[in-house]
C-alpha cells in the first residue's frame, strides 16, 4: 500500500501559532504585510502561495505579490496609495510657499531665554494672509485663515506666547518690633530632665 506524504507542514505549527501569525498580519499594512507573508510562506509552506492560503487564510494573490517583491527587490505600489489624496498647499504652490517662508522668517524673534536656536514668529494666520496679498499673491492661491494656521504649524512656525518678565514680589522689610523679625532664643526643652 502506498503512503501519501504531503509537504504541508501542519505538524510544524500549532493552532495557536497560526492564530498568532494571523493576528500579526492583521496589524500590518502594504509592503510590510506582504513581506511578512512572503517570509512565513517560504518558512512554513515551501514558497507555495496556495498552501499559505489554506494554512493561514491569506489571499494567495497577495502572497504571490509578496514573494515577487522579495525575489526582485522591487516594491509594488497600488494606484490607490500612489495617487490618492490631494496635494498639500505647500506642494501645489511652491513659489507662494517660498514667499510665506520669507515673511515668517522676517517676523521671527529669538527665544527669550537664549537656550535654544529656535526662533518664534510673531505672525498670525490673518497677518500672514495680509502680507501675502500685499506681495501680489493671487487670491485663488491663498488658503483660508484656519488652513493658513495649519500650514504655518507644518512649516514649523508655531505661534507661541512670549513669556513676559515677571516682577519680583515685594517683601516687607522686617521691623524690629515684629514677632517675625525677633530671633528665637534657644529655650531649654521642658521634656528633658537636667538632673
Amino acid at each position: 500500500m502506498l503512503e501519501l506524504h504531503t509537504t504541508f507542514p501542519t505538524a510544524a505549527l500549532t493552532a495557536g501559532q497560526v492564530e498568532d501569525l494571523r493576528l500579526a498580519v492583521s496589524k500590518m499594512h502594504g509592503a510590510e504585510r506582504r513581506a511578512f507573508q512572503a517570509e512565513m510562506t517560504l518558512k512554513y509552506c515551501q514558497g507555495q502561495a496556495r498552501q499559505a492560503e489554506t494554512l493561514f487564510g491569506w489571499g494567495r494573490h497577495t502572497v504571490e505579490v509578496g514573494l515577487a517583491e522579495k525575489r526582485t527587490g522591487i516594491i509594488c505600489l497600488g494606484a490607490q496609495s500612489a495617487f490618492a489624496g490631494s496635494q498639500r498647499w505647500e506642494e501645489r504652490y511652491p513659489e507662494v510657499t517660498a514667499v510665506l517662508r520669507h515673511v515668517a522668517e522676517s517676523h521671527a524673534q529669538q527665544d527669550p531665554s537664549f537656550r535654544t536656536a529656535l526662533a518664534y514668529p510673531r505672525l498670525t494666520a490673518k497677518e500672514a494672509l495680509k502680507q501675502l496679498r500685499e506681495r501680489g499673491v493671487a487670491e485663488e492661491q491663498l488658503p483660508s485663515p484656519s488652513a493658513m494656521a495649519q500650514i504655518l504649524n507644518r512649516m514649523g512656525y508655531r505661534l507661541r506666547k512670549v513669556v513676559k518678565a515677571k516682577p519680583q514680589k515685594k517683601f516687607r522689610k522686617p521691623m524690629s518690633f515684629s514677632p517675625r523679625s525677633r530671633r528665637k532664643i534657644d529655650m531649654p526643652n521642658p521634656t528633658r530632665s537636667t538632673g
